[in-house]
């Protein structure tokens, strides 16, 4: 496990310690889950741009067999 130094404003510090007491879990907790949630959400956006960029392909290729199909007939 890493140390992680974090620099917030003393604002957001209260304001995440109010969150973190609000829920019931300790700081350092919710930190790790939040951190959780941000990397799940970058990973599914990572892999829709992937199938998209994906499809843009296909589709582009299968667009291309057909002209080319097309123009053979």
């Amino acid at each position: 496990m890493t140390a992680l130094t974090v620099r917030l404003s003393d604002e957001k510090h209260r304001r995440l310690k109010a969150l973190a007491h609000s829920r019931g879990t300790p700081l350092n907790r919710l930190i790790d889950e939040m951190t959780t949630v941000m990397l799940a959400q970058f990973d599914a956006e990572t892999r829709f741009k992937t199938q998209a960029a994906r499809e843009t392909h296909q589709k582009t290729r299968g667009l291309e067999l057909l002209k080319k199909a097309q123009s053979s007939e």
